[in-house]
């Protein structure tokens, strides 16, 4: 899932471009310290195939490198650390210290936002 393709960033976006010329994004922004991940996006056709999983993954590698905590925005990057808590020490408070059912209630509450937002 995912092999062979690279994400790559520059100071407000990581991205994996596909042969078909399309592009998938995670957008982010860094303040006080802390990289918020803001909003991940994937060409449909291009959908399960863990895209998103590594554009978080250079997310993570790049907050580690550069000492900066994760705001997970986005309901790709909550579902994320809630699929993977052994990474979640790269969280800024309050997110490190939740609990998996504050954690998946605020998976739920990102996921409306989202919706809501697109409905209106």
């Amino acid at each position: 899932m995912g092999e062979g393709l690279e994400v790559k960033y520059t100071s407000q976006v990581f991205y994996v471009k596909f042969d078909d010329g399309s592009k998938a994004f995670l957008k982010y922004s860094v303040e006080d310290g802390k990289m918020v991940l803001i909003e991940t996006y994937t060409p449909e056709q291009h959908r399960g195939k863990g895209v998103a999983r590594l554009m978080v993954e250079k997310a993570i590698e790049v907050a580690s490198r550069e000492g900066l905590k994760i705001v997970p925005l986005c309901s790709y990057s909550v579902y994320y650390f809630l699929k993977n808590p052994a990474v979640r020490n790269m969280l800024a408070e309050p997110y490190n210290s939740m609990g998996d059912e504050e954690f998946k209630k605020y998976y739920e509450e990102r996921l409306q936002a989202e919706k809501a937002k697109k409905s209106g």
